[in-house]
């Protein structure tokens, strides 16, 4: 058995370890690997637990749920509204922390309702190397990270994905809309909604993966460099813009640098990124 596979099979039985289990599901590529591993492993002692707020979109609700129905994976909704937690909206550098104590709360209340003894959430290895308050949250409510005991990364949980088929493993990196607002800017329904609608006409421009920072009456594109050039294709550039700019926004931009994960966080200062660091 090569590296990976003993990874996947030391994920397996801690998994099979914990007994029963209520797995945080967002239907990205890390939770559903998860979601799907821990079915394997314990049946119907494992629950799937997707939260409804504004800041996820509809079709990642609906993707969550037909994943599950797919493989006939015990599902429940619950609805966590982060905007309505006090210091959420004003947008400080932890808000990451407010949205997942509240989402664990409510996940850890459920677990007791149904008889399940552990809850957990699904970050990888990669996690570790950004600012990610919300993962010290979710550790300080007892959720347990297998995918990070098991040492397995983003690019190891794609390839068994797609070995074990499920349509997952290439689906692009999502994190929640709010991360599109910069810190200290307040976080409205408003903006969300924007942001969602305008990610929405890139994506069904054929744009896989997309972020729309909002920068007050700026928008900022951000898109994989290979399909930057596809914008100036056929005047899509002109399409774009008038579209974007029907949302609201005086200004959209095109950022030279690319996608890049968590590019929010670079305003962060060190003491900032210490704190929000986990064991």
């Amino acid at each position: 058995m090569d590296e990976l596979h003993i990874k996947k099979q030391k994920l397996q039985d801690y998994i099979k370890s914990l007994g029963t289990l209520a797995v945080a599901f967002s239907g990205g590529v890390d939770s559903s690997f998860l979601l799907k591993c821990a079915h394997e492993a314990l049946g119907d002692n494992v629950l799937a637990v997707t939260a409804r707020s504004s800041t996820f979109p509809q079709r990642e609700l609906l993707e969550s749920i037909e994943f599950a129905k797919s493989y006939g994976i015990r599902h429940e909704l619950i609805d966590s509204e982060e905007i309505d937690i006090r210091g959420y909206a004003e947008n400080p550098a932890d808000r990451c922390y407010y949205c997942k104590n509240e989402l664990f709360s409510k996940i850890r209340k459920l677990s007791t309702e149904k008889g399940l003894e552990y809850m957990a959430e699904g970050s990888n290895m990669d996690d570790l190397g950004d600012f990610r308050p919300g993962l010290k949250a979710a550790s300080e409510l007892g959720a347990v990270s297998p995918l990070r005991f098991a040492g397995l990364n983003k690019e190891e949980i794609r390839i068994l994905s797609k070995e074990m088929g499920l349509p997952t493993w290439d689906k692009p990196s999502f994190a929640c809309l709010a991360s599109r607002v910069p810190y200290g800017q307040r976080i409205t329904r408003e903006k969300l909604g924007v942001i969602d609608e305008a990610e929405q006409f890139l994506m069904d421009l054929g744009f896989r993966q997309v972020r729309v920072r909002h920068h007050g009456d700026i928008a900022r594109i951000e898109l994989v460099k290979t399909d930057m050039p596809k914008v100036f294709e056929n005047g899509l550039y002109e399409k774009i813009y008038s579209k974007i700019k029907e949302l609201g926004f005086t200004y959209v931009t095109l950022d030279l640098k690319g996608y890049s994960t968590g590019s929010m966080n670079s305003v962060l200062d060190k003491k900032t990124i210490e704190k929000a660091k986990i064991d």
